[in-house]
């Protein structure tokens, strides 16, 4: 008679071995796809202002160079996301940032994820539409590559609020605290929009994009913004 051969099988301690060999390999390629996730959305959100920088530049050309304006002085159906839409295409994907939490919201209340720079949008002075002071014609800046005109809103903005469409820029260094001067700028953009993990609590690990006059955008580190913010360089306003 033949021999029976015994049955092969995985004793605990194999398969023990095998659950932790398989969860190594899940810790380190899981941070890898959350980062490579989320660089793609930085990517897309980065064309999305760039578009939407090169549809202000046409629109400032065939407006006597002036910029749109928002809702800081005009009723919120004339959105300065909405007057470029003549210039744009695809203007509802364009408007959403792809890592905004509520982009879907934003979506449906047609409000969007980026706000404009508070000081190049026009505003009333004793009842009397002052332009020259609030920057807003792209003609008279003195230097494009340095103006910012777009931030990535902040979470707090309401995605059905359909006023929240600019960043109160003009008076976040209006303050001598250290401390009420970032709280300002981070209740208008998201400074660590693009970041892998839950955010800390200063909001200071991860980064935004801005997006300049010159149809520019550049990716930049929470934590620079809040060193600016601590030397009270003043980065939002012109020249």
């Amino acid at each position: 008679m033949g021999k029976t051969g015994k049955k092969s099988a995985f004793t605990l301690i194999e398969l023990l071995v095998v659950i932790a060999i398989i969860a190594l390999l899940l810790s380190i390629i899981m941070p890898s796809l959350a980062k490579a996730k989320m660089l793609a959305k930085r990517l897309v959100s980065s064309s999305n202002m760039r578009q939407i920088g090169i549809a202000m530049t046409l629109y400032a050309e065939d407006n006597k160079g002036y910029f749109p304006e928002t809702t800081h002085t005009v009723s919120s159906d004339k959105s300065w996301i909405y007057t470029l839409s003549p210039y744009l295409s695809k203007m509802d994907k364009i408007r959403i940032c792809p890592a905004d939490p509520q982009g879907k919201e934003r979506l449906r209340y047609n409000t969007t994820s980026y706000i404009f720079n508070e000081y190049l949008t026009a505003k009333y002075q004793l009842g009397r539409l002052i332009q020259s002071e609030s920057f807003h014609n792209l003609h008279q800046l003195k230097n494009t590559s340095s103006t910012i005109t777009v931030f990535v809103a902040a979470d707090r903005w309401s995605p059905d609020d359909t006023n929240a469409d600019h960043a109160h820029s003009r008076s976040w260094f209006a303050s001598s605290d250290r401390d009420a001067r970032w709280t300002a700028i981070r209740a208008d953009i998201q400074v660590d929009r693009y970041r892998t993990g839950s955010s800390t609590e200063g909001n200071t690990r991860g980064t935004t994009l801005f997006l300049y006059a010159d149809t520019r955008v550049d990716t930049i580190k929470a934590i620079e913004i809040q060193e600016m913010s601590d030397d009270e360089i003043n980065f939002p306003k012109p020249n």
